[in-house]
């Protein structure tokens, strides 16, 4: 798999920027460690750090595919599997941090994911990932074909549900980024429901999407805490509107799927989408292509 070029041998800036935005965190947590700036328990430190770009690389892979219909910036769909690969890496490490933390006793570790439900269903997330990276090269998905390998990489938004319970139960009180991350989700699988309903999501329709995902990260949010503290949820609701306490995840997302919403206004107003090509004009897709255009 070339890291900075397509097939063709052209220069890739997709491929590029996802494989160094992918670097990246990973050499911060380095000079992190190596100037003693991770705290009184760097482990524990970096345990979280790894978890937390974990589950956002694994966000920003999904967020492709709506990205790259919204934009039309069909190249983008090469960046996918560095962004993909790249929230495998976090996860494993993170897991493997884990480990390390308790001196490497595999026995402790097992029975720890065992008997505590947040580490069982992080360690699920981690097992599925590594399927899924063990099944992203073009001499496997030519072996498994494009129907099973698709199938298979479907799980992908189950494995994001296990990863943000696991965030939002191992962040106990304080969940304001779990819940942000768990918006996201909402907001990437209800743009996936949308296009698999209507197969073309317009302005109007995305910026509905967008309202309803805000409501909804809101709704998660109350529901947490009233569930998990006793906290009356008619706090946690008037927070959301009272931006001077901290901006909310719910306004977070509001502002984010706004702003998208917006940019995606002036791409199609600079830039109008090209009728699509005539099907005699078409040239042939092979099963590699096909199935790595998945879930798109």
């Amino acid at each position: 798999m070339p890291l900075f070029h397509e097939k063709s041998g052209k220069f890739s800036p997709e491929k590029t920027i996802a494989l160094v935005a992918s670097v990246a965190p990973a050499v911060w947590l380095a000079a992190l460690a190596l100037t003693g700036d991770l705290g009184a328990r760097p482990v524990t430190a970096a345990i979280h750090f790894t978890g937390l770009w974990a589950v956002r690389f694994l966000l920003v892979s999904l967020a492709v595919t709506p990205f790259r219909r919204i934009f039309h910036w069909p190249k983008l769909v090469l960046a996918r599997r560095t962004l993909g690969l790249a929230a495998l890496a976090y996860a494993a490490l993170h897991l493997g941090l884990y480990v390390a933390d308790l001196g490497f006793d595999l026995g402790a570790a097992a029975r720890e994911i065992a008997l505590r439900f947040y580490l069982t269903i992080g360690a699920l997330a981690v097992a599925l990932l590594l399927a899924l990276g063990g099944t992203s090269f073009d001499r496997v998905i030519r072996r498994m074909g494009a129907k099973r390998w698709n199938a298979l990489h479907a799980s992908v938004y189950a494995i994001a549900v296990l990863a943000v319970v696991h965030f939002l139960i191992q962040s106990k009180l304080d969940v304001s980024e779990a819940v942000l991350m768990g918006g996201l989700l909402v907001f990437l699988f209800a743009y996936r429901v949308a296009h698999r309903i209507t197969n073309n999501v317009t302005i109007p329709l995305l910026a509905c999407v967008v309202l309803g995902s805000a409501l909804m990260t809101a709704a998660m949010e109350v529901g947490w805490y009233a569930a998990a503290t006793g906290i009356d949820p008619r706090l946690v609701l008037e927070a959301n509107f009272q931006p001077a306490q901290g901006i909310s995840p719910a306004l977070w997302v509001l502002t984010a799927g706004t702003a998208l919403t917006l940019a995606a206004i002036v791409r199609r107003r600079l830039s109008p989408p090209k009728p699509p090509a005539k099907a005699r004009m078409e040239r042939p897709v092979s099963q590699t292509e096909r199935a790595t255009r998945s879930l798109s």
